[in-house]
């Protein structure tokens, strides 16, 4: 009876942590799906605000709970571009955590996907050093879409982050004002086996890509091969 428990529990020991990794595999495909549809929009993200992206975030599925006035959570996964002036390729993606109350009020109860893009070295490092408040550690702006002249406003000049959602198959800009970002580390041990910080996996190199990245990475590659702002 004794070696039979022993034989469970080694058995259950291991298939938790594979069953964890499994999903985050998951929300790796699904973060390169929802970018390669948000990319075949007609009225999509401008190729100029992609160009000049330090890093991108994709969170799918981002859902309402209620709890008080409401709030929400999604997790999806931030890659940025490599180097120390972020002029090399897209790196492993590190797995990222959305949080706050106003998301609540504008999903109406629907599951929303969001694309974020991190428009300057400031904002790059601000998200990957820790817990960052939108609109007050960052300034954060809707974001335009259709043609590029749009990029060239004030508003989207000055901004750190633009942000991006698609619910119901309407994309537009939204404010994600009031919002927090911050690095998932238990989703970070569960796919890559160890401890890691959002920094060391995607500035530090610490980590090669996952398989399951590879549509989202390429897609990426594809649209945007190059930092156009420096």
């Amino acid at each position: 009876m004794l070696r039979l428990i022993a034989i469970v529990l080694v058995v259950v020991l291991v298939a938790l942590p594979l069953a964890a990794q499994k999903k985050e595999r998951q929300r790796l495909e699904e973060c390169g799906d929802v970018l390669e549809e948000v990319l075949k929009v007609p009225d999509s993200i401008p190729q100029e605000l992609m160009g000049r992206a330090e890093c991108v975030i994709v969170f799918p599925s981002v859902k309402k709970f209620a709890i008080g006035i409401g709030g929400s959570y999604g997790r999806g996964v931030i890659t940025c571009r490599g180097g120390k002036t972020f002029t090399g390729p897209w790196s492993a993606p590190a797995m990222f955590a959305l949080e706050g109350g106003n998301i609540g009020f504008q999903l109406c109860g629907q599951a929303t996907d969001f694309i974020l893009l991190v428009m300057n070295k400031k904002g790059a490092e601000s998200v990957l050093k820790s817990k960052v408040k939108l609109g007050a550690d960052a300034s954060a702006a809707a974001g335009p879409k259709g043609r590029a002249v749009a990029a060239q406003t004030d508003i989207v000049m000055r901004a750190e982050i633009l942000s991006y959602s698609r619910s119901r198959g309407l994309f537009a800009g939204v404010s994600l004002e009031g919002s927090t970002l911050r690095s998932d580390g238990g989703a970070n041990e569960n796919l890559y086996g160890r401890k890691l910080t959002a920094e060391q996996i995607v500035r530090e190199g610490a980590v090669r890509p996952p398989p399951a990245a590879g549509k989202l990475l390429k897609l990426l590659g594809q649209k945007s091969p190059r930092n156009e702002s420096k």
